[in-house]
């Protein structure tokens, strides 16, 4: 260990394997440290389903019913991929793809006045929705062609909007949109967690509805994907990518000291050895005097032995509760997978429950998301700090990602990558610089 390295990584979220891949397909020499045992950090997937109880103090452990433990993979922190979305485009250009089989998350939901509806996101589909009367149909068909047909690079597709000025408020009272539709769009097809983004302009939610429409039109039944196995994978497909270009992996390695001089890193302690680094990515947990405190997040894993009701029997789902539905300034969100995904037993399901938290109470305050699932066999309540870095890392060069938030998809955290590489690399995130280099695949090519 008492080497030299361009970067050390603390953590193996799945933000520090992404980095580690990348830095290391550039060339760049990495040593990729984790203080615990397994791969994922805060982002890991619990096996077997003793251990999950064990990480919640339930010390009578699963009952019978539960099946074989080893069949279980919980994710700590539910989220799913859009299908056009910037992880599956991170995958596909690194070929991490080649370590992981996704499934198709089966359906997306929407709540409103207490009960789901699907979400209706192609025309068709929102001409045959509960959700709207016929009039306000006709009227959420034409945004959305309006929104299909919207190109920034060409003022023709506009209508009269402008996509840096206009605010999004102002799009909805072009087309007559009424509140619940509004509720559903901004929430269920843009998947903003508040309604902040209506005085903003128009264009990132535009692009968001998009992103949308187009996950969607990859493979029809959802625009989610999800992989056997739970995501867990996803952390340790990466890290295979940073062992294959030469990143040194060590899992179990406690850090004892960041090194500094003169406010710059230099090297890592750990059990009396120091290995030295131009610059270090870590997580929040390993730098706890240089992140803030930036909210909370509530989420609530249940296992439950039936599929949730008004879903078509989904063996996997996402609802959303938008937060004007339940009085409240964030939305509620509710990830669904289950044994089809191999990370259940037989017949078992897995609901996961999430929210910003708001109040003192928040085991209350994802009630209406709970009810949904009624009945529950098993509940296991973690609320969690997030947190951010205090500054960028141009001065320490000590580059520290944010805490996951409550989104259901990975779109947030992928901005915080590319946000990353940028101060790191000093140069804007390209895709192009995760390709591996087509002669240097060792070993790989026949498999």
């Amino acid at each position: 260990m008492d080497e030299e390295y361009d970067v050390i990584v603390l953590g193996t979220g799945l933000t520090e394997c992404i980095l580690s891949g990348i830095m290391s397909v550039n060339g760049k020499k990495v040593l990729h440290m984790d203080r615990n045992p397994y791969y994922g950090g805060e982002s890991s997937s619990i096996t077997p389903l003793e251990e999950l109880y064990k990480r919640f103090q339930l010390l009578e452990g699963p009952p019978e019913s539960m099946g074989r433990g080893r069949d279980w993979n919980v994710d700590l922190i539910p989220k799913f991929l859009m299908a056009n979305g910037q992880l599956v485009k991170m995958l596909l250009y690194t070929e991490v793809t080649r370590y992981l089989d996704f499934k198709v998350v089966e359906g997306s939901f929407v709540y409103k006045g207490g009960k789901i509806y699907k979400v209706p996101s192609t025309e068709t589909e929102a001409l045959a929705s509960n959700l709207m009367g016929m009039f306000e149909k006709r009227r959420f068909r034409k945004f959305l062609v309006f929104v299909a047909n919207f190109d920034e690079n060409d003022a023709k597709t506009f209508e009269g909007v402008d996509p840096q000025s206009t605010s999004m408020r102002e799009v909805y009272r072009k087309f007559d949109l009424g509140q619940d539709v509004i509720d559903f769009t901004g929430h269920a097809l843009a998947l903003y967690r508040t309604d902040d983004y209506l005085d903003q302009p128009c264009l990132e939610t535009i692009n968001r509805i998009k992103l949308y429409s187009e996950s969607l039109a990859r493979y029809g039944k959802s625009p989610y994907l999800y992989p056997l196995y739970g995501l867990g994978e996803l952390p340790q497909g990466f890290a295979r990518l940073s062992a294959i270009y030469g990143g040194t992996y060590m899992l179990n390695k406690p850090v004892d000291d960041i090194i500094m001089e003169n406010g710059k890193v230099v090297g890592v302690k750990s059990e009396g050895e120091v290995a030295r680094c131009k610059q270090l990515i870590c997580d929040p947990s390993y730098i706890p005097d240089r992140v803030r405190k930036a909210g909370q997040v509530i989420r609530i894993i249940c296992i439950l032995s039936h599929p949730i009701k008004n879903t078509n029997d989904a063996n996997s789902c996402q609802i959303i509760i938008p937060q004007n539905q339940v009085n409240r300034k964030s939305d509620i969100y509710v990830c669904m997978i289950s044994y089809a995904h191999n990370v259940a037993a037989q017949g078992k399901y897995i609901a996961i429950a999430s929210t910003t938290v708001e109040t003192a109470e928040p085991e209350k305050e994802v009630e209406p998301a709970l009810e949904l699932l009624e009945p529950i066999d098993q509940k296991f309540v973690a609320i969690s700090d997030l947190y951010e870095p205090i500054d960028d890392g141009s001065e320490s060069q000590v580059f520290c990602s944010c805490s996951y938030d409550a989104t259901t998809h990975f779109e947030t955290t992928c901005n915080d990558i590319k946000d990353i590489y940028k101060r790191m690399a000093g140069s804007a995130f390209d895709f192009e610089n995760m390709k591996r280099k087509q002669n240097d695949v060792f070993g790989e090519a026949d498999q």
